[in-house]
This record gives structure tokens, sequence and C-alpha cells, in this order.
């Protein structure tokens, strides 16, 4: 007799771990792999934190500090107090934590769709249902959102800019969304390529609406423009009472020391995130002009990767796979990472072969 799980289970679909880039070079017969799937940045870690890691590595052996200086160093650059954040590994563990803390069979969270699948696959797994609406021009659609909402509603997720599309919702949307909705709900605005956004409607989530709304909850990471995604660290932003939910339902250490010291020297340079938000832009105004003079018409773009729509999406994408170029696709979306220029070239000449 086999012990069977949970039936909501069968629901999500197993998880597909990124080839090792060498592995996948020799299997494809190629010269070069070029990773544009998985919208890292291309500038590696802040030198600071890559120094900090270096001389701090031989402590690995001990466990972290629970968060203390880091927590309180995020606090103060957004101006709020400790007893208003919360990190995890990552910010997608967070989005769990929210779900346990929140969802129950018999509820439901209400996003956009196609966007960051973990709010689906993490209602999923505590038995509630995803409620999924539509998205207007590559971004949530608020008024969608908002009409999604019924009386089983407990989550509403906003992704801005949203992934994999790259749209924003605008301050006044956002307004009228938080404005629209019962303030039972908890909203929570994922806010993970925020830094990377110039476009002057995008809201201030934090000090509009957080501190003043107890319902409203924000997202950020340290996986994109600080360049630690393979440390893993995001935190949340919210009322004192949604962190300590997060914290009860927590795993204990989920962020290690090495991140921690890592995202803290990072905070230190906010020279570095300007330029690397202006080359990103730069890079990625010239990537979606090459992509729109092919005929792909891409989505408006606020992070560091560009989306366009095609049919034939999960054709195109296993085509360039062929010729060593990954991006990804989302239904009929294929979403690419900005890259070197070197990696762009290398995508134009395969797209051009199988365009």
């Amino acid at each position: 007799m086999t012990i069977e799980p949970r039936p909501e289970l069968g629901l999500l679909p197993p998880y597909v771990a990124g080839q090792a880039l060498a592995r996948l070079q020799a299997e494809l017969g190629v010269d070069r792999v070029v990773n544009l799937a998985t919208n890292e940045t291309q500038f590696g870690p802040f030198p600071a934190a890559a120094e900090l890691i270096r001389r701090h590595a031989g402590e690995a052996h001990r466990y972290p500090e629970l968060d203390g200086d880091l927590i309180r160093r995020i606090a103060a650059a957004h101006g709020v107090a400790s007893s208003h954040v919360a990190l995890g590994n990552g910010a997608d563990a967070i989005i769990g934590y929210l779900c346990t803390a929140y969802l129950e069979p018999g509820t439901n969270a209400v996003m956009g769709a196609p966007s960051f699948p973990t709010y689906q696959l993490d209602t999923i797994k505590t038995g509630a249902t995803p409620v999924v609406a539509p998205l207007r021009d590559g971004a949530f659609d608020v008024d969608a959102l908002a009409a999604a909402v019924s009386d089983a509603t407990r989550i509403v997720f906003v992704c801005n800019p949203n992934n994999p599309t790259g749209g924003i919702v605008s301050a006044d949307e956002l307004r009228r969304l938080i404005d629209t909705v019962p303030d039972r709900l908890l909203i929570v605005v994922d806010e993970a390529y925020a830094e990377y956004v110039s476009d002057p409607a995008f809201p201030d989530t934090i000090s509009e609406h957080v501190m003043s709304r107890r319902n409203v909850v924000v997202l950020r990471t340290f996986s994109k423009i600080f360049g630690l995604a393979g440390l893993r660290i995001g935190y949340l932003i919210g009322q004192p009472d949604v962190v300590d939910a997060v914290g009860r339902v927590r795993h204990y250490y989920d962020v290690n020391s090495l991140a921690q010291l890592a995202a803290i020297a990072s905070l230190d340079d906010p020279t570095e995130i300007e330029r690397r938000r202006a080359a990103t832009a730069t890079a990625r105004g010239a990537l979606a002009g090459e992509l729109d003079r092919r005929g792909l018409r891409t989505f408006p773009a606020n992070g560091n990767f560009v989306a366009f729509e095609r049919p034939d999406a999960a054709i195109l994408e296993a085509g360039l796979l062929r010729a060593g170029v990954l991006v990804r696709t989302a239904g009929d979306v294929v979403r690419i990472t900005v890259g070197s220029t070197d990696d762009h070239a290398r995508l134009f000449a395969a797209l051009d072969t199988l365009l």
C-alpha cells in the first residue's frame, strides 16, 4: 500500500531545473550557450558584496544571525521601522509564506496571467484556488483584478512590473485598485524589478500605501539589479501583523549569512544601482528595437527583459535552443533577458535563420 500525497499536488507541474550551461553546450554541439532565459543581471554582485563573501566564506559552518542587521538596514533605506520588514529565501519564498498564512481550502487568490507562476503554484499548495484575470498591454489590469474578487478572496497579487511581459501598473491605477477592493484582502505588490523602472508613473508603493493601509505589502529582491540571485534573498515591507504572520510560518535560518552580508554591502552603493539601471535601459532599448525591426512587436519594457507574443512561441523557443540561445516562454509570450552585445548578436543571428 502506498502513501498518497494530497490531491492538490496533482495540479502542480514538476519543477524543471535549468541545465548546466557547459553540459548543455556539449549536448547541443555548439561553441557557446547564451542564457537569456532567467533574468539574471549581466553585472554580477556589487564589488563590495563580492569582497565580503570572500572574507567571510570561512564562517559558513556557523548558523546566521537571524536577520537583525540586514532588517535594520532595509528599514532605514525605506524609512520604516524594523517591525515592518521580513526576510525570506528569495521573494518567491515569502509568497509561499503569505499563502500559508492567509489561504486555506475554500478561499482563493486573484492574480493576472501570464505572470510569475509562484502565485498560482503556492495558492494551489494550500488547497486554495487561483483566480486569473487577463492582462492589458502587458500589465496587470486593475479593473479585471477587482472584478475577479469574490467573498472567497483573501489575497490579490499585483506583479509590477509584470514578469514576463514587462508592463507596469501606474500609481493612479494601483490607488484605484486599493480603493476599490475590500480592505479585508491582502494586496501583495511584487516589485522584484522596481529598481529598473524610470517611468514617472510608477508608484512609490511603500510610502504611498504600505504605511497608511493595513492590507498592502510590497515584495522586493536582491536577485535582480543587485546580482545576488544565487544567494536567494528577498524581503517584504508591510504592517507588523503581516510581518509577524510571515515569521510564524517561515523556515528557520532560511536566509544564509553570506547572503545577508552581501545584501548589506549592496545597500551602500546607490551610484552602482543607477549605473546598472541606465546601462540596462540602453541595452533593453536596443534589444527591443531589433526585435521590432524583425516584426516581433514587443510589449512596453520596464525590467531587465523584453517580451513579445507569438502563437508559435514554443516552436521558436525550441529553435533558439538548438542554436544555443536560451529564452523563456509562458503560453504565447516569449521573454528575453537583456544580455551583452555579443549575447544579442547570437540571438539575432539565430532569429534571422528561424524567421
